[in-house]
């Protein structure tokens, strides 16, 4: 068995009877932690080892937007005895490249041979063009961004949010919460512009006047310095802070030049089973896009559950082809989801609605709880609830039956949704 003898390391000694094969996994988040600790429970007995780029301890990234940027948690480290569990954790690991055809992993402390491998290393914000190395601009995705963005809340700065998204909404009801004056600039007509309809998207507007926070969409951004930005139409806007949320990319360019094949978007073109193009390769979460046999599209989800979901599939693959003769594979094709926490409500969507052919509404949008179903041929596909937790569990279940939903019933929000059903 290869042992690792680096110094970071800990817990790399397998669990007793172990095998000789070695699983790497590249990517210390949500993701690659929970594909370490489903192949221990999945029975996988041979040397596992989890590589890091961050120093920090793994932890979860929902906090970094609201308890940890408000000072109101020190950090999000997850609950896993690594060592307990046989894990060879190594942080601070920087990956290079990948030479699949001698099954090594470049990293900046050296190669790295594996005999399986997963690729989990999630997706990177994007960044606005112009402000690399500018004072004051700020993106938040690691724990280091938000312990950086912590002094400017507490200090009550003037900050102005670049995108209207979830990140940009998130942070825009923190900076809020911590007595700051935030303007938010959005290049599109609407807040939420790439991931709802106008009409869905619509009632969210109002939102940010709600809390206290000014809305400028069609606004383009031409250029930032330490004071502030200025906008296409020539508007001058003064800042203590930038932030920029305009969105986030698969991380995956260490991977150029390998064997392993990358969809347009840049995200590795895993098959149903999280498999790559590589023989041996597995890739999950942020990075990693699949073909929906229930949506009939490729999906790329960067969302918490989707790391947390696709982590099973992959350890199930990994030690099903080790020990069956004639593996299927565990197919997956979830019904994706994911929640926001912003502005004082508390917003949560299930499925894929860009298929649907129709718009049920239930409740009033000008309202504290509304939702809203999309159907495809009488099929519910995908559901957004504000304020309505019980609209989205059971929501969510008729997703994966594919339940026919009785449109009459369905309008009206006193009558439960899996009640609706025809």
């Amino acid at each position: 068995m290869i042992r690792v003898s680096d110094e970071t390391t800990t817990g790399t000694k397998a669990s007793p009877g172990g095998g000789e094969q070695r699983v790497v996994i590249v990517g210390a988040g949500m993701a690659g932690v929970q594909t370490a600790v489903a192949l221990r429970e999945q029975g996988w007995t041979g040397e596992i080892v989890l590589l890091g780029e961050e120093t920090h301890q793994p932890y979860d990234r929902p906090p970094l937007s609201k308890a940890v940027l408000l000072g109101k948690a020190d950090g999000s480290t997850l609950d896993v005895d690594f060592a307990g569990l046989g894990i060879g954790l190594r942080l601070g690991v920087r990956v290079t490249g990948l030479r699949a055809d001698k099954r090594l992993v470049e990293t900046g402390a050296g190669p790295v041979p594996y005999d399986i491998l997963v690729i989990a290393t999630g997706a990177e914000p994007i960044p606005l063009p112009g402000t690399e190395g500018v004072p004051g601009v700020h993106l938040l995705r690691t724990l280091d961004d938000a312990e950086r963005l912590r002094p400017v809340l507490a200090r009550q700065r003037e900050i102005v949010v670049v995108g209207a998204g979830w990140i940009g909404a998130e942070f825009a009801t923190a900076a809020r919460e911590a007595g700051c004056v935030v303007t938010v600039v959005e290049a599109a007509d609407r807040p939420l512009a790439g991931a709802l309809p106008a009409e869905v998207a619509a009632p969210m507007t109002a939102w940010y006047e709600d809390c206290g926070a000014r809305l400028v969409t069609g606004a383009r951004v031409t250029s930032v310095d330490e004071d502030g930005l200025l906008l296409a139409d020539g508007t001058r806007l003064r800042a203590g802070a930038v932030v920029v949320g305009i969105g986030a990319r698969p991380a995956t360019d260490w991977l150029a030049g390998s064997d392993v094949e990358l969809a347009e978007d840049r995200s590795v073109a895993a098959d149903d089973r999280l498999r790559t193009s590589v023989p041996d390769v597995y890739a999950v979460g942020d990075c990693a896009s699949f073909p929906s046999a229930r949506y009939g599209t490729r999906l790329l989800v960067h969302h918490w559950d989707n790391a947390l979901q696709g982590p099973r599939t992959v350890a199930a693959n990994v030690v099903g082809s080790r020990t069956a003769a004639h593996f299927p594979g565990s197919v997956y094709d979830p019904v994706p989801y994911f929640w926001s926490e912003q502005f004082g409500r508390f917003v949560q969507y299930a499925g894929h609605h860009s298929e649907a052919d129709e718009l049920v509404w239930r409740g009033d949008p000008a309202g504290a709880a509304w939702s809203v179903c999309w159907l495809r041929e009488g099929a519910l596909v995908a559901l957004l609830a504000v304020g309505r937790p019980r609209d989205l569990a059971q929501g969510r279940k008729l997703i994966e039956r594919g339940a026919r939903l009785d449109r009459t019933r369905a309008t009206d929000p006193s009558v439960p949704l899996k009640s609706a059903v025809r």
